[in-house]
């Protein structure tokens, strides 16, 4: 088990582990332990109540941020032709043709975000096994593979602040909602949007208590619950 440093056993003793708060508190707590080096990210974390092993009860789709993330967000759009040109227009950062997706075969994944055209999913599909891991992979469910009329709302909606989530092996989902230097309040709004995205994601196969555990931390912070 990785052993913490100093800074973090520090923050931990300002609070029981135990306790749980309430939203606005709990990212107010988060916002000032965020004391690193650098402009920490606050992230929400759910444990749902969910068997991830059965398709039906995934948990995939997007949220719009009203205050984005405060990072500029590289899109790199999979197209052709003319579609190129229209993802271009849009504002694309990268074209991902043949010779880019030769790139992301020998290890190149200079990008925070990818978009498809339906025509390049057989090729994009060369790179599934590295994009997919990583959360690159243009998937429907997710919005990012539409078509060349669509490309323009995509990029720019990925550029203010959409946050695509899904849940991993173990039933969690893991959001970044801003940067520890946002305003409290818009902190928190982002926060409420992304936490009642995952609640209308709810799969209707999923019995019980759906969500079990709410945290948010800041990236080098400790863990705070959240009374959901």
């Amino acid at each position: 088990m990785p052993k913490h440093g100093k800074r973090y056993l520090e923050l931990a003793k300002k609070y029981k582990h135990s306790d749980t708060f309430p939203l606005e508190e709990a990212i107010r707590m988060a916002k000032q332990m965020a004391n690193a080096k650098f402009d920490e990210t606050l992230e929400l974390h759910f444990r749902l109540g969910i068997d991830p092993r059965h398709s039906d009860q995934q948990v995939r789709s997007t949220v719009m941020l009203p205050h984005g993330l405060g990072r500029t967000v590289r899109v790199l759009v999979f197209a052709e032709g003319e579609d190129a040109k229209i993802a271009q227009e849009a504002g694309a950062d990268l074209i991902g043709d043949d010779e880019v997706i030769a790139k992301i075969q020998g290890g190149w994944l200079e990008f925070d975000a990818s978009i498809a055209v339906p025509s390049m999913m057989a090729k994009v599909g060369r790179v599934a096994r590295i994009l997919g891991p990583r959360g690159l992979m243009p998937n429907p469910k997710a919005g990012t593979v539409v078509p060349a009329g669509e490309l323009p709302r995509v990029i720019n909606e990925l550029k203010a602040g959409r946050v695509e989530f899904r849940n991993d092996k173990t039933g969690n989902v893991h959001m970044p909602i801003g940067k520890a230097s946002f305003d409290e309040q818009k902190l928190i709004e982002n926060a409420q949007a992304a936490l009642e995205a995952v609640r209308a994601q709810k799969p209707s196969a999923a019995k019980g208590i759906y969500l079990r555990r709410m945290v948010v931390a800041s990236t080098m912070g400790p863990g705070i619950r959240v009374t959901v």
